[in-house]
């Protein structure tokens, strides 16, 4: 061989210990770049997963919603007229509680009853006519 060629081979021989280094960082790094694109893929497939998962839990919200709407509805429906009734039975329960009151006064006089009522001495009017009134008396007394 001649002195051209050593000088060329070594030339050569120095440019490729020169590559080397250089190609195994790169190999290095392209590894690295595919380990990270495979997590990432993993990633995206997750996050698709869970959309998905999501859509299909919106969706049945949805419709669960949508279902209790309807039965508020219906039981709103089926109220109303309950409550008209519970109205009609009110007003006139009031009316025969005031229809009542007005025949009680009637039958006693008011004076006899708010003197007893107001004072704690014996009532100087007419005796109540039952029991059951002589008690109510005498617990009002007592209260006081």
């Amino acid at each position: 061989m001649s002195t051209l060629e050593w000088i060329a081979q070594a030339a050569l021989l120095l440019l490729l210990a020169l590559a080397v280094p250089f190609a195994w960082r790169l190999e290095r790094q392209i590894s690295a770049l595919r380990r990270e694109g495979a997590a990432l893929e993993a990633g995206a497939a997750g996050i698709a997963a869970a959309s998905e998962a999501a859509e299909g839990t919106l969706a049945r919200l949805r419709a669960t919603a949508e279902q209790a709407g309807r039965n508020v509805a219906e039981r709103v429906a089926v109220a109303e007229p309950l409550r008209e009734d519970l109205r009609f039975l009110t007003e006139r329960a009031e009316q025969l509680a005031d229809r009542l009151d007005g025949l009680v006064r009637q039958a006693r006089p008011a004076s006899a009853f708010d003197s007893t009522v107001e004072s704690t001495a014996p009532p100087s009017g007419p005796s109540p006519r039952s029991e059951a009134e002589r008690e109510l008396l005498r617990a009002l007394r007592g209260g006081r």
